[in-house]
């Protein structure tokens, strides 16, 4: 029994890990990797090992990081099962055709320049057609459910809290009439965050593969968030200007659609124009209405005494590139959710070109930012910015809202793995350097646990982890 670390290995997008057992090969997410176009480009070189000779992929989440190479992976002659939670699947079919739409785009403009100089031209990572029948490998599962994936491998999947369909993997291998369970994080939800449960918690495993993202740090309590953005709102509505927030289509979007519905009093969110500029993310929140078994109870309750938590009167849905343009004239009053949550692309960067060297404009970053990332160089303090080619000045206020994050902090991921008995061996994943060596040292110093840190490409034996061997 083996796992191969093949992304999300000290850092924290292309997660993927091919685990090795007897004859079979199952990869656990095949994601994309994001960031600088360095990164980015990283995804167009051969996948480490055939996809023909794969016999299934489980997949924890939807996001890109997570998926978005599966289309690739199917392209290239995988032709085995993916079983994922059935929203997530629902999910998926949005986020690869919205993938395959800005590859075969960004691809298209690329060809144009290489045909011009001369060059070998490019080809996308995969087109809408080959994202479209990459769903049909797709195998549904509910929470909680235990299924024989292959012979000597058992999968259930486990509430994560973290999006819509977010899992935990449980899965029990077995070799030689020895079973190894390995406990898969995926993203660990924020406890308490709005709309989705609280992450499940498991209590045995011999190996617990860990996310660190925020392994170094604590959240800011929800009160205390509530209160810095309610700040945030009246200082923009005194200064007459505009908000934008650059938000991620799936989960961030919605959680922020929530709040509003839940504010629209106590924060004068009537007052204020609500754009919410993404198709992508538009479509998101439809199937976010359509699963309201997963909440948890407010959110229920709140559905059931007011409709969709999604939505609101002042609230307009902007579909075309035409509608997004006519926000752009608005020069007070408005607040404009739209993509990418990173700032590296997506109708966010238009907003940031007409209002970012505007003193009474406010940015709420409200999400993760990847080194190398328009994001992360805002939250950095830049004091210019690349837009096209422009070099635009950034005299807008940039708020970083850390209490928002999808992702379990520090405490929480520590907490969440306490319930496991017996302190089993964690081999920790997507982070980077930092948080993962700070969550890797408190695990070590308060619960007595061996640590792994496995670098990009490295192999780790399940034997030699000296794990514990379950009836």
């Amino acid at each position: 029994m083996e796992i191969q670390c093949l992304g999300a290995a000290q850092e924290v997008t292309g997660s993927c890990f091919l685990i090795s057992v007897r004859r079979h090969r199952i990869l656990i997410d095949c994601g994309l990797f994001q960031g600088n176009s360095q990164d980015e480009k990283r995804n167009y070189k051969p996948f480490p090992f055939n996809p023909e000779s794969l016999d299934a992929v489980i997949l924890t989440h939807a996001h890109l990081d997570h998926s978005g190479r599966i289309p690739q992976l199917v392209k290239q002659g995988f032709r085995g099962q993916i079983f994922a939670h059935r929203a997530t699947r629902d999910i998926c079919r949005l986020m690869f055709k919205d993938s395959a739409y800005l590859n075969e785009k960004d691809v298209q403009i690329e060809n144009r320049k290489r045909e011009r100089k001369g060059l070998p031209l490019m080809e996308p990572l995969y087109t809408e057609k080959e994202a479209d029948r990459a769903m049909k490998f797709f195998k549904v599962l509910d929470y909680g459910v235990e299924a024989d994936i292959l012979p000597g491998i058992r999968l259930c999947l486990r509430d994560a809290g973290h999006i819509l369909g977010s899992a935990i993997l449980e899965l029990w291998l077995t070799d030689a009439g020895e079973t190894k369970k390995l406990v898969f994080s995926g993203d660990l939800g924020h406890a308490g965050a709005p709309i989705l449960r609280d992450p499940e918690r498991i209590t045995e495993a011999d190996l617990v593969i860990m996310e660190s993202t925020y392994g170094d740090r604590n959240h800011r309590g929800w009160d205390a968030t509530w209160q810095e953005m309610g700040e945030i709102f009246a200082n923009a509505r005194r200064e007459k200007g505009n908000i934008l927030i650059p938000s991620f289509a799936l989960g961030r979007t919605q959680e922020l659609l929530y709040i509003f519905n839940q504010h629209l009093d106590d924060w004068k969110l009537r007052d204020w124009k609500v754009f919410l500029d993404s198709p992508m993310a538009i479509g998101v929140t439809e199937a976010y209405a359509r699963y309201s078994e997963l909440y948890d109870e407010e959110a229920l309750a709140l559905q059931r005494e007011n409709g969709s938590p999604f939505d609101f009167p002042n609230l307009t849905y902007s579909l075309t590139p035409e509608q997004s343009m006519g926000i752009n004239q608005i020069r007070s009053g408005a607040i404009i959710i739209a993509g990418s949550g990173m700032c590296n692309g997506g109708r966010i960067k238009h907003h940031l070109k007409h209002n970012i060297w505007r003193k009474d404009v406010h940015v709420m970053i409200v999400g993760f930012q990847a080194r190398g990332t328009l994001g992360r160089m805002l939250v950095d303090g830049a004091p210019h910015i690349r837009l096209w080619g422009e070099t635009v000045r950034v005299e807008a206020k940039i708020h970083t809202i850390g209490g928002l994050s999808a992702h379990a902090d520090q405490a929480g991921l520590i907490n969440w793995y306490r319930h496991f008995k017996d302190c089993p061996p964690v081999m920790l994943i997507h982070g980077e350097d930092r948080p993962m060596t700070a969550l890797a040292e408190k695990l070590r110093a308060d619960c007595g646990t061996r640590v792994l840190t496995p670098a990009s490409q490295e192999r780790v034996s399940l034997h030699q982890m000296a794990m514990t061997t379950h009836p």
